[in-house]
């Protein structure tokens, strides 16, 4: 499974990928979440433009999984990750984490962070797996407490969800 930084041709997949990867949280009572659409194509040119779209492709060079960043307050916000549940548990979330990692520590950034359910098991109990740690409210940066104030915006709060880091 190799990662590259996305093309413009590879955004419809992306859309794809999402669909997918937000079925599984039917099965969780999330439907809400199944439905929401995924970033629109605009959204993912933007980060593609900015070197912050990521893709996880198969041996035929089409995206499976996808990864899109932001640097926020020192370090890089992974704002989605998502893999297509075909390719799930074959590691290929965490070598896209790994990518990005590379990318923060090649910019001088502190860590990855990231906002996440806490009560899905792919989600929060996953990410503490990949040595992520839950932030505390004190340690939240200015940064991350408008992303978390906009996901209550959003109604996400309607689960459990916390803000993760890692070093």
């Amino acid at each position: 499974m190799g990662i590259r930084p996305a093309g413009a041709d590879d955004l419809p997949a992306l859309q794809d990928i999402e669909r997918a990867a937000g079925a599984p949280f039917r099965d969780v009572g999330m439907a809400w979440i199944a439905e929401d659409e995924p970033p629109a194509l605009e959204v993912l040119e933007g980060y593609r433009l900015a070197g912050r779209n990521w893709v996880a492709v198969d041996d035929d060079d089409r995206p499976v999984a996808y990864a899109i960043c932001d640097p926020v307050d020192g370090a890089l916000h992974v704002e989605q990750v998502s893999v297509h549940p075909d390719f799930a548990h074959r590691r290929i979330g965490r070598g896209l984490l790994s990518y990005a990692a590379d990318r923060a520590r090649d910019e001088g950034l502190t860590g990855l962070t990231l906002t996440t359910f806490t009560e899905v098991p792919w989600n929060a109990p996953y990410y503490e797996r990949l040595g992520f740690r839950v932030l505390q409210e004190a340690e939240l940066t200015p940064g991350l407490r408008k992303i978390r104030a906009h996901e209550r915006e959003l109604g996400l709060d309607r689960w459990p969800r916390v803000c993760m880091r890692r070093d």
